[in-house]
């Protein structure tokens, strides 16, 4: 019922980093072709080691800042005009940390232009090709942050909440067309994105005693659920937030 990605076409923001990796290499073993869009040039380059196999052939890179709307809509019609996107994955994220008082106006848009308004001009973009072939599946990566809440992310916290009332919004109104939309929050997973935390260990451990599951989370969790919900077996699955995260939510 799912795993054989064969013919799909993939768009996947934020693709190179820590959690995007191990699903872009899953996306590509299962036979999907992916457009990685993604701005840090020493991440893709290690996504680009990892995937020599693939690269030019089911794996295209692009090196793009997504926080440039005119120049993202320029290259996402360039891709759609070729045919259209069966998997959309809205996945790219900036998480800056400080105290809310500290953050301007101007930083708290900063973190929206990439966490929202990408997932935003994405989706305009790839829904025509989806109505058009009556099959879509669209894909929003949240965080477990929203539940909890969490110090010193709020701009952050308040892209993903966003992020979550448009997977409801958006699978409400595209179901009629064979589309569906659903979101994964991740939990506490051992990337980049911890290096925020002052104390690593004590932090580790706190993971872990939040956590059903006493183990650290690892890419093919996140894979693993992104290829069921992007599969013919999750066709009736649709305005889902689904916690992967080893048991720490369970709201």
């Amino acid at each position: 019922m799912f795993g054989d990605m064969t013919g799909r076409r993939v768009l996947y923001t934020g693709a190179a980093g820590g959690l995007g990796r191990g699903t872009t290499l899953a996306l590509l073993r299962a036979g999907a072709e992916v457009f990685s869009i993604d701005r840090d040039h020493g991440k893709n380059a290690e996504l680009r080691a990892e995937t020599s196999d693939f690269l030019g052939v089911r794996l295209h890179l692009i090196e793009q800042d997504l926080a440039d709307t005119d120049a993202l809509r320029g290259t996402l019609r360039q891709i759609v005009a070729e045919a259209p996107i069966d998997i959309l994955i809205n996945n790219a994220a900036v998480y800056p940390s400080k105290p809310f008082e500290d953050y301007s106006l101007e930083e708290q848009r900063q973190v929206q232009a990439v966490n929202v308004d990408a997932a935003l001009i994405c989706t305009a973009e790839v829904l025509p090709g989806m109505r058009a072939q009556s099959w879509g599946r669209i894909l929003n990566i949240t965080s477990i942050t929203l539940t909890g809440g969490w110090e010193n992310l709020s701009p952050y916290i308040q892209s993903k909440g966003a992020l979550l009332g448009l997977t409801r919004a958006w699978a409400r109104e595209f179901g009629k067309y064979g589309i569906t939309v659903n979101a994964i929050a991740p939990g506490a997973f051992p990337t980049d994105a911890e290096r925020i935390h002052p104390e690593p260990e004590r932090y580790r451990q706190f993971v872990l005693d939040h956590q059903s599951v006493k183990r650290r989370g690892t890419p093919d969790d996140i894979a693993a659920s992104i290829l069921f919900l992007a599969s013919d077996g999750a066709s009736f699955i649709t305005g889902q937030n689904i916690a992967v995260d080893g048991g720490w939510n369970m709201n």
